[in-house]
C-alpha cells in the first residue's frame, strides 16, 4: 500500500474539525481581529476548557492567570492558540486510530515528549512561534497509528524486525516510507500552515536537514526524545552528542536542560488534553 493511499485513508476517515478550519480562515483573512478567534473556540465549552489549561501550563508559563479566551488570545496570540487547537485534534485523531498494536498512553506521552523537547529547544535558540516544535511533536507519531490501523499485519511484521538498522530505515525497508512523512503528508492535505507540515514530512532528509533549520531542529528534538524512550537521561544526551544528527551544534547543557524540562513537564501537559 502507497504513503497515498495511507495519507487519504487517514484524511477520508477523520476530517479536520471545523474550528480549525474557521481560525486558520481568519488567521489568513487581514480584515479579522483575534475577537474573532476566540469567539470561534467559545461555542466549543470542551475545546475552550482544555485550551485555557494548556495556556496556563508550562507551555507558556505566564505571570497571572489566563482566564478568559479573550485573554487567551491577546497575551498567547492568534497563531499559537491555533496551535494549541491543534495539539487537542491530535489528541482526537490519535484516540479515533487506536489499534490493539500500539499502547496508545505510552505513543502519547512519546509524542507530548518530542514536542516539549522540540519547543523547549526553539525557545533557547530564539526562534519565533517555538511552540508550533510542540505540535510537530504530537502529531509527528499519526501516522504510525494510522499504518497499524489499517495494515495490521505488515505493521506487526516491522514491530518484529530485530535488525540494527534505524527505525526510519525500517520503516522505509516494510512500507517504502517513513512514519513522519506519512504524518507530514496528512498534515498537508489538511492544509495545516507550511511551518507545521515542512519539518514533519522531511524529518528524515539529510539535504533538507542542512539546508533549513526549522527541519534540523526538529530532527534533533525526535532524535533525542527516540532515544530518551531507550536510554536514560544522560546517556541518550551522550549518544545524539557523538552523533551525526547534532547538526546544529547544540552543547550538553542546554541538551540536558530540554531533557530535564520534558522529564519534568510532560506527564502534567499530557494529562491535560
Amino acid at each position: 500500500m502507497s504513503l497515498d493511499k495511507y495519507v487519504a485513508f487517514a484524511t477520508k476517515s477523520f476530517a479536520l474539525p471545523d474550528v480549525c478550519l474557521r481560525i486558520r480562515g481568519i488567521l489568513d483573512d487581514p480584515r479579522s481581529d483575534a475577537e474573532a478567534i476566540g469567539k470561534v473556540i467559545s461555542l466549543d465549552p470542551s475545546l475552550c476548557a482544555k485550551v485555557l489549561r494548556l495556556a496556563n501550563s508550562s507551555l507558556f508559563r505566564f505571570p497571572s492567570q489566563v482566564s478568559t479566551i479573550t485573554k487567551a488570545v491577546n497575551v498567547v496570540g492568534g497563531e499559537a492558540l491555533y496551535n494549541l487547537v491543534m495539539a487537542e485534534t491530535a489528541n482526537s485523531a490519535f484516540k479515533y486510530f487506536n489499534t490493539k498494536l500500539i499502547d496508545l498512553d505510552k505513543h502519547w506521552y512519546k509524542s507530548v515528549y518530542c514536542g516539549m523537547v522540540g519547543r523547549y529547544l526553539g525557545r533557547q535558540m530564539g526562534t519565533r512561534g517555538s511552540e508550533r516544535f510542540f505540535v510537530m511533536g504530537v502529531l509527528k507519531n499519526l501516522s504510525e497509528l494510522v499504518v497499524a490501523n489499517k495494515s495490521p499485519d505488515k505493521y506487526q511484521k516491522y514491530l518484529n524486525d530485530e535488525s540494527e538498522s534505524s527505525l526510519a530505515d525500517k520503516q522505509l525497508t516494510h512500507f517504502g516510507f517513513t512514519f513522519a512523512e506519512c504524518s507530514g503528508a496528512i498534515l498537508e492535505v489538511w492544509k495545516l500552515p507550511l511551518v507545521l507540515y515542512y519539518p514533519v514530512k522531511y524529518l528524515h532528509d539529510p539535504a533538507k536537514q542542512a539546508s533549513d533549520t526549522d527541519v534540523s531542529l526538529f530532527n534533533a528534538a525526535s532524535s533525542l526524545a527516540d532515544l530518551k524512550m531507550i536510554q536514560p537521561d544522560c546517556e541518550s544526551v551522550e549518544l545524539f552528542l557523538n552523533s551525526d544528527i547534532n547538526t546544529l551544534n547544540l552543547d550538553k547543557s542546554a541538551l540536558l536542560k530540554a531533557v530535564e524540562h520534558a522529564d519534568k513537564e510532560t506527564a502534567k501537559v499530557s494529562m491535560m488534553m
